[in-house]
């Protein structure tokens, strides 16, 4: 089972990241909070779809993130925080030139690395990325493995283990890229993944691999707009009192204060679905409970993660020009057992 960082939050006031509201927060027996909570960001922020890990014990805090594009092709970067909250750039995954040769033969012209995710299995923290350009669904997702997140540790260092699945114009209908990890209660990992084309698809791993368990099975489509352009992406299935809950991203992320994303969310009882949203309407009918909008200057939220109840999203700062920056909430829950992270959802 992956391991689930235990973090206690003082009781008190927390300034909401953008939107210049104070939240209250008190905590539940749980140790859920009854609102929301905006963590105060500070430092290099500039994280475009983050795959967020919450340090515990002492660990920092990791964020991976989509590499700046580039020739040699732009590598995942990671950013490290103490507390989650002041942030530093840490690196690269890889070095530019030590990419993975064999994406070149699979996806020619890959300009930079995007969406990763990070699960930790056994000890062993599993790396998934996407490599792709825009417009096409000729795409993959490849996996590094390391023993540890701790760059400090003598025993840090990414492997690369190849490709976990690809997709091919005119052979699939789906689009290999956006992977997101999540363990059914039998301890049998899934990975969601998906944008745009055939919609959101899962398909069954096994460990120690972390690759499909058979790489002859067909995808399950588990979300649609069921039309084009299928403006969906981003899957990521977060399990919580037997409820599996998939969280995506609908409509357009890199466009700057153009941008048009945000986050809606549905859920079930079987991680292969069906995935159904507050009202009732499934995900493969366009279905989604919203979780993130636009906000003022904050526009476009989207391309998250969930790690110990902490939405990580990237926006576009309008303050900033449109520059995408790092936001990360504590989720709350509602009476009915769906994810709150705006104050207005208390009110609905």
């Amino acid at each position: 089972m992956r391991r689930r960082a235990q973090v206690v939050l003082a009781a008190g006031l927390v300034l909401a990241a953008g939107a210049g509201v104070a939240w209250a927060t008190v905590g539940r027996a749980d140790g859920t909070p009854d609102e929301p909570v905006a963590l105060e960001l500070s430092g290099d922020l500039a994280a475009h779809d983050p795959a967020l890990a919450v340090g515990h014990d002492g660990a920092p805090w990791t964020v991976f993130a989509t590499g700046i594009e580039g020739d040699p092709a732009g590598p995942i970067q990671v950013r490290t925080s103490q507390d989650g909250r002041e942030w530093a750039y840490a690196g690269l995954v890889w070095k530019p030139r030590d990419e993975p040769a064999w994406v070149a033969d699979v996806v020619p012209g890959v300009r930079s690395y995007w969406a990763p995710e990070v699960y930790e299995h056994d000890g062993t923290y599993y790396l998934y990325w996407s490599a792709s350009t825009f417009g096409s669904n000729r795409s993959v997702i490849g996996l590094h493995t390391s023993p540890t997140l701790d760059p400090g540790d003598p025993d840090y260092g990414w492997t690369d283990r190849g490709e976990v699945i690809r997709s091919v114009p005119g052979h699939t209908d789906w689009n290999a890229i956006d992977a997101g990890i999540v363990e059914d209660a039998d301890g049998t990992p899934w990975m969601a993944f998906g944008s745009f084309w055939g919609g959101i698809q899962l398909v069954e791993l096994e460990w120690p691999s972390g690759k499909p368990a058979d790489p002859s099975a067909d995808p399950v489509t588990i979300a649609s707009r069921g039309a084009p352009p299928n403006a969906i992406e981003a899957p990521y299935v977060v399990e919580r009192d037997g409820w599996y809950y998939l969280f995506v991203s609908k409509d357009s992320c890199c466009q700057g204060v153009r941008s048009t994303y945000n986050v809606v969310v549905g859920r079930s009882r079987e991680v292969t679905g069906p995935y159904v949203d507050a009202q009732g309407v499934p995900m493969l009918e366009d279905g989604g409970t919203p979780v993130l909008a636009t906000d003022g200057s904050m526009i476009g939220p989207g391309g998250q993660s969930v790690s110990d109840g902490h939405l990580a999203f990237h926006y576009y700062d309008e303050d900033l020009g449109g520059a995408f920056q790092l936001a990360i909430r504590e989720l709350a829950w509602d009476d009915e057992g769906w994810p709150v992270a705006t104050v207005d959802r208390l009110t609905d």
